[in-house]
Protein backbone atom coordinates (compact mmCIF):
# COMPACT_ATOMS: atom_id res chain seq x y z
CA UNK A 1 0.00 0.00 0.00
CA UNK A 2 1.43 3.19 -0.87
CA UNK A 3 2.02 6.15 1.41
CA UNK A 4 -0.31 9.02 0.94
CA UNK A 5 1.68 12.24 1.61
CA UNK A 6 -0.35 15.02 3.05
CA UNK A 7 0.53 18.65 2.38
CA UNK A 8 -0.26 21.36 4.30
CA UNK A 9 -2.69 23.94 2.79
CA UNK A 10 -1.19 26.73 1.36
CA UNK A 11 -2.32 29.27 3.59
CA UNK A 12 -1.95 27.47 7.18
CA UNK A 13 0.23 29.54 10.04
CA UNK A 14 2.93 27.01 10.33
CA UNK A 15 6.00 27.09 13.22
CA UNK A 16 8.22 28.56 10.98
CA UNK A 17 6.14 31.49 9.29
CA UNK A 18 5.28 32.53 12.90
CA UNK A 19 9.02 32.79 13.60
CA UNK A 20 9.39 34.82 10.45
CA UNK A 21 7.17 37.60 11.27
CA UNK A 22 7.73 37.90 15.01
CA UNK A 23 11.33 37.97 15.19
CA UNK A 24 11.79 41.45 13.31
CA UNK A 25 8.98 42.59 15.53
CA UNK A 26 10.15 41.95 18.91
CA UNK A 27 13.92 43.58 17.28
CA UNK A 28 12.44 46.42 16.47
CA UNK A 29 10.87 47.34 19.44
CA UNK A 30 14.21 46.71 21.29
CA UNK A 31 16.35 48.78 18.98
CA UNK A 32 13.41 51.75 19.71
CA UNK A 33 13.13 51.21 23.45
CA UNK A 34 17.21 51.59 23.87
CA UNK A 35 17.78 54.24 21.21
CA UNK A 36 19.43 57.45 22.54
CA UNK A 37 15.83 59.30 21.81
CA UNK A 38 14.03 57.30 23.97
CA UNK A 39 16.72 57.39 26.73
CA UNK A 40 16.53 61.07 26.37
CA UNK A 41 12.91 61.04 26.33
CA UNK A 42 13.42 59.33 29.73
CA UNK A 43 16.00 61.51 30.77
CA UNK A 44 13.73 64.78 30.48
CA UNK A 45 10.37 63.58 32.15
CA UNK A 46 9.22 66.44 34.51
CA UNK A 47 10.41 65.75 38.53
CA UNK A 48 7.99 64.05 40.53
CA UNK A 49 7.84 65.75 44.07
CA UNK A 50 8.61 63.13 46.64
CA UNK A 51 7.50 63.81 50.25
CA UNK A 52 5.71 66.21 52.41
CA UNK A 53 5.04 69.09 51.19
CA UNK A 54 6.39 72.39 53.14
CA UNK A 55 4.52 73.75 56.23
CA UNK A 56 4.21 76.95 57.78
CA UNK A 57 5.27 77.07 61.39
CA UNK A 58 6.86 79.74 63.68
CA UNK A 59 9.76 78.93 66.01
CA UNK A 60 10.01 80.89 69.51
CA UNK A 61 13.71 80.51 69.76
CA UNK A 62 15.90 82.22 72.21
CA UNK A 63 13.27 84.93 72.67
CA UNK A 64 12.40 86.00 69.08
CA UNK A 65 9.62 84.35 66.95
CA UNK A 66 10.79 82.99 62.86
CA UNK A 67 8.46 81.47 60.53
CA UNK A 68 9.87 79.14 58.88
CA UNK A 69 8.77 77.03 55.63
CA UNK A 70 9.74 73.51 56.19
CA UNK A 71 8.59 70.02 55.60
CA UNK A 72 6.90 68.10 59.00
CA UNK A 73 9.87 65.44 58.93
CA UNK A 74 12.58 68.25 59.51
CA UNK A 75 13.79 68.44 62.99
CA UNK A 76 14.20 71.14 65.45
CA UNK A 77 18.46 70.81 65.65
CA UNK A 78 17.99 71.08 60.75
CA UNK A 79 15.82 73.84 61.45
CA UNK A 80 18.04 75.53 63.99
CA UNK A 81 21.23 75.08 62.11
CA UNK A 82 20.37 75.23 58.58
CA UNK A 83 17.75 77.66 58.45
CA UNK A 84 18.26 79.79 61.77
CA UNK A 85 22.11 79.84 61.63
CA UNK A 86 22.08 78.74 65.12
CA UNK A 87 25.08 76.10 64.78
CA UNK A 88 25.93 76.27 68.13
CA UNK A 89 24.06 72.48 68.93
CA UNK A 90 25.86 69.93 67.15
CA UNK A 91 25.17 67.01 64.97
CA UNK A 92 26.83 64.14 66.41
CA UNK A 93 25.40 60.84 66.48
CA UNK A 94 21.91 62.23 65.27
CA UNK A 95 20.05 59.62 67.05
CA UNK A 96 19.66 60.69 70.44
CA UNK A 97 22.72 59.01 72.36
CA UNK A 98 25.02 61.64 72.44
CA UNK A 99 23.64 64.70 73.59
CA UNK A 100 25.37 66.81 71.60
CA UNK A 101 22.33 68.63 70.57
CA UNK A 102 20.62 69.02 73.54
CA UNK A 103 18.52 72.18 73.59
CA UNK A 104 15.63 73.38 76.27
CA UNK A 105 12.24 73.23 75.20
CA UNK A 106 10.11 75.60 77.91
CA UNK A 107 12.95 75.12 80.39
CA UNK A 108 13.33 71.00 79.68
CA UNK A 109 15.99 69.33 77.89
CA UNK A 110 15.56 67.47 74.60
CA UNK A 111 17.50 65.70 72.06
CA UNK A 112 17.10 68.49 69.20
CA UNK A 113 17.85 65.76 66.35
CA UNK A 114 15.11 63.60 67.61
CA UNK A 115 12.66 66.53 67.91
CA UNK A 116 10.25 67.50 65.02
CA UNK A 117 10.40 71.51 64.39
CA UNK A 118 7.11 71.46 64.35
CA UNK A 119 6.06 69.78 67.61
CA UNK A 120 7.79 73.07 69.14
CA UNK A 121 5.21 75.68 67.69
CA UNK A 122 3.68 77.36 70.25
CA UNK A 123 6.97 76.64 73.00
CA UNK A 124 10.04 78.47 73.95
CA UNK A 125 13.42 77.23 72.63
CA UNK A 126 16.34 77.98 73.82
CA UNK A 127 19.96 77.10 72.73
CA UNK A 128 23.09 78.10 74.17
CA UNK A 129 23.69 81.08 71.78
CA UNK A 130 20.74 82.43 74.18
CA UNK A 131 21.76 81.70 77.79
CA UNK A 132 23.92 84.95 77.55
CA UNK A 133 22.15 87.87 78.68
CA UNK A 134 23.15 91.82 78.02
CA UNK A 135 27.16 90.77 77.15
CA UNK A 136 27.37 88.66 80.50
CA UNK A 137 27.58 84.80 80.19
CA UNK A 138 25.22 82.56 82.24
CA UNK A 139 26.70 80.71 85.25
CA UNK A 140 26.84 77.55 83.87
CA UNK A 141 28.97 78.98 80.85
CA UNK A 142 31.32 80.76 82.99
CA UNK A 143 31.58 77.54 85.12
CA UNK A 144 32.58 75.63 82.20
CA UNK A 145 35.39 78.31 81.72
CA UNK A 146 36.52 78.43 85.33
CA UNK A 147 36.88 74.34 85.81
CA UNK A 148 38.11 73.64 82.12
CA UNK A 149 34.75 71.93 81.97
CA UNK A 150 35.65 71.26 78.13
CA UNK A 151 38.94 70.45 75.61
CA UNK A 152 37.46 69.91 71.89
CA UNK A 153 34.14 71.65 72.86
CA UNK A 154 32.47 69.91 70.44
CA UNK A 155 29.82 68.66 72.98
CA UNK A 156 29.99 71.23 75.11
CA UNK A 157 26.92 73.38 74.06
CA UNK A 158 25.02 70.63 74.74
CA UNK A 159 26.90 69.71 77.65
CA UNK A 160 26.23 73.54 78.83
CA UNK A 161 22.17 73.29 77.94
CA UNK A 162 21.53 69.69 80.11
CA UNK A 163 23.99 71.37 82.80
CA UNK A 164 21.53 74.04 82.91
CA UNK A 165 18.58 71.89 83.16
CA UNK A 166 20.08 69.28 85.56
CA UNK A 167 20.36 72.49 87.70
CA UNK A 168 16.95 73.76 87.33
CA UNK A 169 15.88 69.92 88.01
CA UNK A 170 17.29 70.37 91.43
CA UNK A 171 19.38 67.32 90.51
CA UNK A 172 22.70 68.54 91.83
CA UNK A 173 22.74 67.20 95.56
CA UNK A 174 25.90 64.99 95.27
CA UNK A 175 28.50 63.88 92.35
CA UNK A 176 26.19 60.64 91.52
CA UNK A 177 23.55 62.65 91.29
CA UNK A 178 24.68 64.40 88.62
CA UNK A 179 26.49 61.99 87.20
CA UNK A 180 23.59 60.33 86.54
CA UNK A 181 21.51 63.23 85.43
CA UNK A 182 24.27 64.14 82.62
CA UNK A 183 25.05 60.52 81.86
CA UNK A 184 23.35 61.03 78.06
CA UNK A 185 25.55 64.22 77.25
CA UNK A 186 28.78 62.23 76.31
CA UNK A 187 31.94 63.82 76.35
CA UNK A 188 34.70 61.92 74.19
CA UNK A 189 37.61 63.69 75.55
CA UNK A 190 36.55 62.46 79.12
CA UNK A 191 36.11 66.30 80.58
CA UNK A 192 33.14 64.30 82.88
CA UNK A 193 35.47 65.42 86.15
CA UNK A 194 35.40 69.08 85.81
CA UNK A 195 31.93 68.95 84.22
CA UNK A 196 30.98 67.94 87.28
CA UNK A 197 32.91 70.54 89.18
CA UNK A 198 31.66 72.89 86.95
CA UNK A 199 27.91 72.24 87.48
CA UNK A 200 28.66 72.01 91.55
CA UNK A 201 29.98 75.58 91.04
CA UNK A 202 27.33 76.84 88.93
CA UNK A 203 24.44 75.32 91.02
CA UNK A 204 25.89 77.14 94.61
CA UNK A 205 25.81 80.56 92.41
Amino acid sequence: MNAVRMNNPPDSFSRRRFIGTTVPTVAAVAFSSSSPRAAYAQESAPPVSVGPQPVGVTLHVNGASHALSIEPRVTLLDALRERLGLTGSKKGCDQGQCGACTVLVDGRRVNACLTLAIATEGKQVTTVEGLAHDGALHPVQQAFIDADAFQCGYCTPGQICSAVGTIAEGRTGSDAQIRESMSGNICRCGAYTNIVTAIKAAARA
